[in-house]
């Protein structure tokens, strides 16, 4: 026999097993504590091992608990009769926009599609290759200018000519399975009014380019995934993402549209979910992305994300938030700094030193955070295992992949997330990429 469990039993539960692990790590690592308080003090070890190992593991525990714990409604599939709008923002996609738009066309949903491309200042001819392929598919749609830069002034465009209940941004670079569009609305009316958006799940189309590329499958297959199920179970997913997700049109209106900000979606979601309204997201509602194929894009990409987030918590306050999940998942936000400065400057020089036997740092205790990340991503490869089943798709073999994952992904992406949140301090030149 099934049994529902309520959110708040979900969210504590989690929470008490959170607090029993980490109760079990401090216990164990008193003499590495004690080790490391020798050479810098007793407050700034403790300082520095909680950056890089106890909130960590907290935060692994919490994340497992709420995984397992997960099992959202079935949706509501049989009767969809609600049109749709899918809203592209692009700049100089020529190559790109023709096959977004072909599988645009192929979605298996009966109602109409209409389709709004903003051209945000190209060079080349992303406007013709639109107006021709909207043309050829018979595919109804309109191309129209935004000459102001900024993503956001392209969606805001965009908005106005929105004239349906739900909107769809979608990245120009995004290939949408054929039933994601089915998914993501099926996800909304299946759930309670005061749901507002619904953010799909994005994958990577082109990981077989680089071992960047390879990486980021299982960033996004696993970490990302697994954190907006997080999110979600909590009805507060902190991004719906403008690469793919949905809105209800008249919300996104009623708060202004799009602001002025790097990250416009992470701060769209935030004030959504500040108007005391929820966000969802929608795992068989898969799109695939193009990602960024070196580490100077990757490391552009990503910096714009953590400022983005410095962007969010400036214009929104954690404890300002109306429910207290929401409360919680932003107020995450709020450590990830000094998470990422600990692993930059106290992980990494630690590794170095392990190196040559100076254990200070890293050493055998520090390996209490692998079992919760490596349970966490196999729990989460067998979810995500299912939903490419029940879609009819293979997850493809990528050991170097998985194995750079594991090993380099965060020495990468905490320095680049340092960077990112100077970027915000000092106010340097915004870049749309």
């Amino acid at each position: 026999m099934n049994y529902y469990i309520p959110v708040q039993a979900k969210f504590w539960v989690g929470h008490i097993f959170a607090i029993l692990w980490t109760s079990f790590a401090i216990y164990i690592s008193v003499p590495w504590v004690v080790d490391l308080a020798e050479v810098v003090s007793l407050p700034f070890s403790i300082f520095i091992i909680s950056g890089i190992a106890y909130i960590p593991g907290y935060m692994n525990a919490f994340l497992i608990i709420s995984i397992i714990s997960d099992k959202q409604p079935p949706l509501k599939e049989a009767y969809l009769e609600e049109p749709v709008t899918i809203l592209m923002a692009c700049r100089n996609e020529q190559g790109q926009i023709a096959n977004t738009l072909t599988y645009i066309k192929s979605q298996k949903y009966s109602p109409d599609i209409s389709v709004i491309i903003v051209d945000n200042g190209s060079s080349d001819k992303t406007t013709e290759e639109a107006e021709n392929t909207l043309q050829e598919l018979d595919l109804s749609g309109k191309v129209v200018q935004e000459e102001n830069p900024g993503k956001f002034n392209a969606l805001n465009k965009g908005l106005e000519y929105v004239e349906t209940e739900f909107v769809i941004t979608l990245d120009a670079d995004t290939l949408l399975h054929s039933r994601a569009v089915k998914y993501l609305v099926a996800r909304i009316i299946t759930s309670p009014e005061n749901v507002c958006a619904i953010a799909g799940s994005v994958l990577v189309r082109n990981s077989r380019e680089t071992i960047i590329t390879r990486m980021q499958e299982w960033d996004y297959f696993l970490a990302i995934a697994s954190i907006k199920r997080l999110q979600g179970l909590f009805q507060g997913t902190l991004v719906a993402q403008g690469a793919f997700s949905l809105y209800k049109t008249k919300t996104i209106k009623e708060l202004g549209g799009w602001p002025d900000a790097i990250g416009e979606d992470i701060v769209l979601t935030w004030n959504m979910l500040y108007s005391d309204q929820k966000v969802f997201f929608e795992p068989l509602a898969v799109a695939f992305t193009e990602v960024p194929s070196n580490l100077k894009e990757f490391i552009t990409q990503r910096s714009r994300w953590a400022r983005g987030m410095i962007e969010a918590l400036k214009e929104t306050k954690p404890w300002d938030q109306p429910m207290v999940y929401t409360k919680y998942l932003t107020g995450i936000n709020l450590i990830m700094p000094f998470l990422d400065f600990c692993y930059t400057f106290f992980w990494l020089p630690g590794v170095i030193l392990a190196f040559f036997g100076v254990y200070w740092i890293v050493g055998p205790m520090t390996l209490l955070v692998l079992p919760l990340t490596l349970i966490s991503y196999s729990i989460l490869y067998k979810y995500q295992k299912e939903v490419f089943k029940d879609l009819n798709l293979r997850v493809r073999k990528n050991i170097h992949g998985f194995l750079f994952f594991v090993l380099f992904y965060q020495v990468i992406m905490a320095p680049v997330s340092v960077w990112g949140y100077l970027q915000e301090w000092f106010k340097l030149k915004r870049i749309w990429g």
